[in-house]
């Protein structure tokens, strides 16, 4: 009796707590930079092995020339923006042999984990008719965030298969590939930091803490920019070698050379944008995020691209000129949304979700 009288004054409790007004100190923003660090660390360390693959794979077959390397980054490309995995497009068959036995032990080895790992005892416990409720819910929110990524992914993608259609195809998509690779490979840092804030977020307005989840972002958008300016700088200073990685050919290490300065602009304001997503999907922004995307990268970015590459004729550079378009209008919309937040009414929205999700009566049972 006693037990269910406990459990019936925390339902009755509210959620949203009474939360100082004081501003925030040096300790407060240290105390969130360490727990942030703490969560972004791992999923970068991890991103980077997992996408090192990637990266080794078309350095080798950069290596055996422009042809092969070309080949498999528009096969690698229409690979993924049709949906299929990144192996189907690999275009060397002894790569990607290496990718998928890498990939399959991988996911045997979590699976392991998962499985004896005393610290996911309680995230398994066998299959349940259980595992079904809920999901409609989920759905709503899953469905716009897979859209609201795609739609990001494929316009990067569709970079690479129209630097096929440019004079000199072979050089274009040859660079493109490689400035495609460089960039998804720097941005695991912001990609983790993205996942961090949104988790981080997610927590303070699950308890009730409007202001602290406002911290939160703040925090994660001076990382990320402090990230953006000394990893824009490491490019900027290695950029007259780092084609060599990739390529014997003077004629694209040049390139490649010329590209990495936008590169590095580029992923400075990648990195605005992927934290300022983060945090719209811990405030469950989905569908406002899939809305930004696809006017930012296909009614602004793609059509900058075109007519920058193909009436203004500035080749693979006005391929990238339009994502750095897009990149601009997607952070700049997401810092708009982002500014205007009503972090109290986003708050009492997470609270209500808990009610919703957890009826007293099931509480009680």
């Amino acid at each position: 009796m006693e037990k269910v009288e406990e459990q019936r004054e925390c339902l009755e409790s509210p959620l949203i707590a009474f939360e100082s007004r004081a501003r925030f100190g040096k300790d407060d923003i240290l105390a969130e930079v360490k727990k942030q660090v703490s969560l972004a660390g791992p999923l970068v360390t991890v991103n980077f092995l997992l996408f090192g693959l990637q990266v080794i794979t078309v350095m080798f077959v950069g290596h055996l020339g422009n042809l092969p390397l070309s080949g498999a980054s528009m096969a690698t490309s229409f690979a993924s923006v049709t949906g299929f995995s990144l192996l189907s497009g690999l275009g060397n068959k002894g790569a990607a042999l290496a990718n998928t036995f890498s990939y399959w032990i991988n996911a045997l080895l979590l699976m392991l984990y998962v499985r004896i790992s005393p610290s996911c005892k309680k995230t398994w416990t066998g299959f349940s008719k259980e595992a079904f409720h809920g999901i409609p819910k989920y759905l709503r929110l899953a469905i716009p965030s897979a859209i609201m990524l795609s739609l990001e992914i494929w316009s990067f993608e569709m970079m690479v298969l129209l630097s096929g259609l440019l004079p000199n195809p072979k050089l274009e998509t040859s660079v493109l590939a490689i400035s495609l690779n460089t960039c998804s490979t720097i941005y695991m840092i912001p990609l983790g930091l993205s996942a961090a804030v949104s988790t981080r977020a997610s927590n303070e307005l699950g308890a009730g803490r409007a202001r602290a989840a406002s911290l939160v972002v703040c925090v994660a958008v001076l990382m990320v920019a402090t990230e953006g300016i000394l990893a824009g700088t490491v490019m900027i200073l290695g950029r007259k070698v780092w084609g060599y990685l990739y390529s014997k050919d003077d004629q694209v290490v040049k390139y490649v050379g010329e590209m990495l300065l936008m590169i590095a602009f580029s992923h400075f304001i990648d990195g605005i944008q992927s934290v300022l997503t983060g945090a719209a999907r811990g405030c469950g922004w989905q569908k406002i995020g899939a809305v930004i995307n696809l006017g930012a990268y296909y009614l602004m970015g793609i059509p900058s691209s075109i007519i920058l590459a193909f009436v203004f004729h500035l080749g693979g550079k006005g391929l990238w000129t339009g994502l750095i378009v897009a990149l601009f209008v997607q952070a700049s919309c997401l810092a708009i949304v982002t500014l205007s937040t009503n972090w109290e009414q986003e708050a009492k929205k997470a609270a209500d979700r808990v009610y919703n999700t957890a009826s007293p009566a099931d509480a009680l049972s």
